[in-house]
């Protein structure tokens, strides 16, 4: 089932970090206080990597339960362990060294100095083997049911390493696949495929800055997800769009209200 998108437009990026790490606090405490625990797959880029900075200073922080807290990524560059354009190394910085996490909880994707060498498709099977080793029975599905799966949009409208055209956004059956040929450095990438990005209960597309306009517009304009990829990104419970004004200006007006802070 997917959701029609919610929209919120936010003045600028920094305020748009702010409130969704704010909302991001309230959603993982909400998750832990009727199930124990939550799951939250992060985003790299400048925007992902923007709100784990906000999370980082914010304040509420300290109401979650990191321990109780499962980690997962959308998408990673397939280079050496610690590289600094890894999305992981990237997340430890902003956020992730300086709260207590439970380390056995931290599910980085394979590096490409790990143990599957430079076979990127064999860590994406493995990143796969052990979504499905997360997921509970009644999830129903080869990944555990995320709280919460962010996802940066790219001015062409990818999400995760999902590109328009490419062969990974039109899998329909694996939940991780190497990507070959991705049309930004690096070109080797391993990435979820749409099917594992529905199965989240919610599912955030975050977009801030001008450049990013041309993307929202096309992807919220009822685009087909082989095109625009972010078009086919939703969650079974909620889709929501995190927008600043610039990112925001070449949408009509009616599909979000003016009142948004």
């Amino acid at each position: 089932m997917s959701t029609a998108p919610q929209l919120v437009v936010h003045r600028d990026k920094d305020l748009m970090a702010q409130a969704a790490a704010a909302r991001l606090i309230t959603r993982i405490v909400d998750a832990q206080a009727s199930r124990g625990s939550a799951s939250v797959v992060l985003t790299g880029g400048r925007n992902g990597n923007g709100l784990l900075a906000a999370l980082a200073a914010a304040p509420a922080r300290d109401a979650v339960d990191w321990a109780r807290l499962d980690l997962w990524w959308g998408d990673e560059r397939f280079l050496p362990e610690g590289d600094p354009d890894r999305n992981v190394t990237q997340a430890r910085e902003a956020l992730l060294d300086s709260v207590p996490l439970d380390p056995g909880r931290v599910h980085a994707m394979p590096a490409s100095d790990g143990p599957h060498g430079t076979d990127v498709d064999a860590a994406a099977a493995a990143y796969a083997a052990e979504l499905a080793a997360a997921a509970a029975p009644e999830n129903h599905a080869s990944v555990p049911a995320f709280d919460v799966l962010l996802l940066g949009v790219g001015p062409d409208t990818h999400v995760a390493s999902l590109f328009p055209e490419l062969p990974a956004v039109r899998e329909t059956e694996r939940t991780v696949v190497g990507v070959h040929g991705a049309p930004k450095p690096p070109p080797t990438r391993v990435t979820l495929t749409l099917p594992a990005i529905r199965a989240a209960r919610e599912v955030w597309l975050l977009a801030a800055g001008e450049d990013k306009a041309e993307a929202a517009a096309i992807a919220l304009s009822g685009a087909g997800e082989i095109q625009a990829p972010a078009a086919g990104a939703h969650g079974r419970a909620r889709t929501l769009w995190l927008l600043d004004r610039p990112a925001a200006s070449q949408l009509p007006r009616s599909l979000y209200p003016p009142a948004s802070p």
